[in-house]
């Protein structure tokens, strides 16, 4: 059984659905990070940077509990756990581990950012909105082009993709049509037609 920490964001989305995908036994406990439960000493020991999502696996390595946070390091541990979403191959392994740092470095932080500055900031503040709407267009840009000849953004469905899609379903916080992106459109679709991608997506409940 596993423990996940989560809340309705795209990181925490990640590891939901990577749970689905893999079939794995776990129990949802909500971190509502609009009440700051993500501060709370109990969060804390499990995350010491107050971020979700974060995991206690009680079947752990050697048997025995592992508490991890980190979403990019929680899905590379579920996928050897469940040997799967990540090739066993040399290049197929590390092509995936490219795009998933890829969402880890750039789509994350920056469509994040436009979120922020769209949605909560006080007041508008022109050139962040302006600094981080393109370069959250250049990133789909170059989503697209990596999706023009292929339909995942490895060489098979992998965490990566898993990781990049949750970003991806908020298009419209960051005003982004998808229909101008017609690869990464293609791409989003097939993936949310997964059955494991929709309970992944609902999340807490």
């Amino acid at each position: 059984m596993i423990d996940l920490y989560t809340w309705s964001t795209p990181n925490g989305r990640k590891v939901s659905i990577m749970l689905e995908e893999c079939g794995l036994a776990y129990r949802t406990h909500k971190v509502d990070i609009g009440k700051g439960e993500q501060f709370r000493e109990e969060f804390v020991e499990l995350n010491p940077n107050s971020k979700i999502p974060a995991i206690v696996d009680y079947d752990g390595p050697n048997g025995r509990a592992f508490k991890l946070f980190e979403s990019g390091a929680i899905l590379i541990y579920l996928a050897g756990k469940c040997g799967r979403f990540l090739p066993a191959g040399t290049r197929g392994k590390y092509k995936a581990l490219q795009w998933l740092m890829f969402q880890m470095g750039g789509v994350g932080p920056m469509f994040g950012q436009t979120h922020h500055f769209l949605r909560a900031a006080k007041e508008p503040v022109p050139y962040a909105i302006e600094r981080y709407s393109k370069e959250t267009r250049r990133l789909y840009s170059v989503l697209n082009r990596r999706l023009a000849h292929r339909s995942f953004l490895a060489e098979e469905y992998s965490i990566a993709d898993i990781a990049t899609f949750p970003w991806v379903a908020r298009h419209e916080w960051h005003k982004v049509e998808l229909a101008e992106f017609p690869h990464v459109k293609r791409w989003f679709d097939a993936i949310a037609a997964r059955p494991a991608v929709a309970r992944g997506m609902a999340v807490p409940q």
